[in-house]
């Protein structure tokens, strides 16, 4: 099965995107991931990426497309792929569906904007070792000092309020969109993410084998 994994920033989108690799055992593909990797392997799309890069440009919709067909049709994708980042806009899913990459079925993560603020904007991180808290969800025994190490625990600069909410601004004005793109064709399920994330995942199974 060839899935989409849509959600805001926050909304628990890479958890749910291993937690589906792991039941169909099939890959997470990351945008990230497969343009470094491609890059480094010197194939002909990734030649042509790293000159856009080299040259501080955003690398075209088509390279990054000719990259993904390149990695969708290796071995581990024959019993399909998650992606994960991709398409951000309306145009990318138009150039995906131009270049014959078939998607079976588009699973959005639906989280509240004001209850990704509260996640995000109450993550802590440990400077020292990476441990990660939460001010009201997993508090630290001591305020600021990591539980493992003893290190400070700092707000991330992807979490600070303003930051989270330009990123969500960004979401909805540009990636939001895929929804009724995928809805028209009757591949949109959406599922409410819940407090717990195993009960979300649940819900994510169920959604992707009904």
């Amino acid at each position: 099965m060839n899935l989409i994994l849509l959600g805001a920033p926050g909304a628990g989108k890479g958890t749910q995107a291993e937690v589906i690799c792991s039941a169909l055992k099939i890959p997470a593909i990351s945008t990230g991931n497969i343009l470094r990797e491609a890059v480094k392997n010197e194939t002909k799309c990734g030649l042509e990426a790293k000159s856009y890069m080299e040259s501080g440009q955003l690398v075209p919709d088509e390279v990054v497309i000719g990259i993904l067909k390149d990695r969708i049709a290796q071995d581990d994708c024959k019993n399909g792929f998650i992606l994960d980042g991709f398409p951000r806009t309306v145009p990318q899913a138009e150039a995906l569906d131009k270049m014959g990459v078939n998607i079976d079925k588009v699973v959005e993560i639906f989280v509240p904007d004001e209850t990704i603020k509260k996640r995000l904007s109450g993550r802590r991180v440990c400077e020292k070792c990476g441990n990660s808290y939460h001010v009201d969800f997993k508090p630290t025994k001591v305020d600021s000092v990591c539980d493992a190490c003893g290190g400070k625990t700092v707000i991330r600069k992807d979490d600070e309020p303003q930051t989270v909410s330009d990123r969500l601004k960004v979401y909805h004005e540009k990636t939001a969109p895929l929804k009724d793109y995928y809805e028209k064709q009757g591949k949109l399920v959406t599922v409410v993410g819940q407090e717990e994330v195993s009960e979300t995942s649940k819900l994510t199974l169920a959604a992707i084998e009904a």
